[in-house]
């Protein structure tokens, strides 16, 4: 056989975990073929991978990408940091399956405007994302708030037994055209009045689709063990898989309190299918929520629709020159965006190192000054966490955003290296990756990223995303 590519002499880090090892590694068509040792006279095209390190492609299991991968189909912040696949439709906020008569309420206005929610059904969702061929691959989650906002004349109410109904078949639906499971974000205004009854009778439609649920919880403030203790009681009734969205303890007063948390996912995850994802940063960002407006901490505002001339400041700067208290001044900016400077860096690092904790970004693509996790999540965890601060190891690291992550969202074939695995792959510089997006200057491309497949094809070389994309959608199981 002639393989299409060969990479050879590489440090192969597999995404299992295990410590890498020295082989060459061969694609042919969307596959890798061969991982072992491969004649030069095999190959229509060869890489010489000596000092560099080939690991599968992230996978960013935590998006906020649902209507950019078809707007914006280069997908330039995920690509240039390895990422080949992506989770969206995460913290009950999806594209789909919904058509909006008016402007999406917080925070579905993070995925867009009123006319980029256009897909009534999962199924042209899917269809949108495979015609725009993006340049990772996509996989999906369906939004609670935005069944919610199909479903209900009000959002600032708990669902009644007809609306729930209304819900849960266009959950079955979605489930059965290849959705991933079901996400919530009850700690929004637009799904706080959400019992836990609610969510669990949502939730029962994904058990006989082997779904999964995750949340953005309740609360990641002083109440947390009892968001969490929900979120688990909720699996745990209809019989699926939980995965904790940005696991954090947020709020000064809550500084130091992962220990208790990580005890209690330990305990939990011994009799139940438990597990979350974090992205390696002590900031927040969202929309600008008001419970959330306190002294205690840096707030800084990316965007504000009322008065934009403000955007790129901080909150206390701001409320100086209105001459207001904190409180009116953020009411003032009304809607808008902020990051949030509210976790202890001591708290991000035991998330990120536990056990059962995947990467995930929780970038906000549509945000005029982003997050620098948008950009940056994926060499932060190589270059700042695991070759500088020695966190874990690099065959841990790897693996936290590659084989957990696959394994977790049943992404069959991807998220290793393995023969007959799809051709996913991230050729990086272990000595120099690293991230360089920062809160001042949060939109930059990431050192030390070589080389991207993306389904056995050439996506990324040398700082330029290829015409030629070559993402799917990927359909559960």
């Amino acid at each position: 056989m002639l393989f299409d590519t060969v990479i050879k002499n590489i440090q192969v880090f597999d995404g299992t975990g295990s410590a890498p090892f020295i082989a060459d590694v061969a694609i042919k068509d969307d596959r890798i073929v061969k991982v072992g040792q491969v004649g030069l006279s095999e190959s229509e095209g060869v890489i010489e991978g000596s000092g560099l390190a080939l690991a599968p492609g992230f996978i960013d299991v935590h998006t906020h990408d649902d209507t950019n991968v078809i707007r914006f189909p280069d997908c330039r912040p995920k690509i240039t940091q390895g990422v080949t696949s992506v989770i969206v439709g995460n913290c009950g906020i999806s594209a789909m399956p919904t058509i909006l008569a008016q402007d999406p309420p917080d925070p579905m206005n993070l995925l867009g405007a009123k006319e980029d929610f256009k897909y009534p059904t999962f199924a042209s969702y899917a269809q949108a994302v495979e015609e725009a061929q993006p340049a990772v691959n996509v996989a999906a989650l369906v939004g609670h708030t935005t069944l919610r906002n199909q479903a209900m004349d009000s959002l600032q109410r708990t669902a009644d037994q007809d609306e729930i109904g209304v819900m849960q078949k266009a959950l079955d639906q979605a489930m059965s055209e290849g959705a991933l499971g079901l996400s919530s974000g009850l700690a929004y205004a637009s799904a706080k009045q959400a019992n836990a009854n609610e969510v669990m009778q949502l939730a029962e439609v994904l058990a006989k689709h082997n779904g999964i649920y995750t949340t953005h919880m309740r609360t990641e403030f002083e109440e947390i063990i009892s968001a969490m203790e929900e979120a688990f009681e909720t699996g745990k009734h209809a019989k699926v898989p939980v995965v904790i969205s940005h696991l954090k303890c947020a709020g000064a007063g809550n500084w130091g309190r992962t220990v208790e948390v990580l005890d209690l996912m330990d305990k939990v995850s011994e009799h139940q299918d438990v597990s979350c994802d974090c992205y390696p940063y002590s900031a927040s960002s969202s929309t600008l929520d008001l419970k959330q407006v306190t002294d205690e901490i840096d707030i800084f505002i990316t965007w504000s629709k009322a008065k934009p001339e403000y955007a790129g400041k901080m909150l206390k700067d701001i409320a100086q020159e209105m001459d207001l208290p904190l409180m009116e001044a953020a009411q003032a900016l009304q809607p808008a965006g902020a990051v949030y400077h509210c976790m202890d860096e001591e708290d991000v690092k035991r998330v990120l190192k536990y056990k059962l904790t995947m990467v995930g970004s929780d970038g906000l693509p549509n945000d005029p000054h982003p997050h620098p996790r948008l950009w940056g999540t994926f060499p932060k965890v190589l270059g700042h966490y695991c070759r500088d601060q020695k966190l874990f190891s690099m065959a841990e690291a790897i693996h936290k955003m590659t084989g957990m992550s696959a394994e977790r969202y049943n992404m069959t074939d991807r998220g290793v290296i393995k023969e007959g695995a799809f051709a996913d792959l991230v050729l990086f510089n272990p000595n120099t990756v690293k991230d360089t997006a920062t809160f001042e200057n949060p939109i930059s491309v990431s050192d030390g990223i070589e080389h991207v497949f993306v389904n056995g094809i050439s996506t990324y070389k040398n700082g330029v995303v290829s015409e030629r994309r070559s993402g799917r959608f990927i359909y559960r199981n």
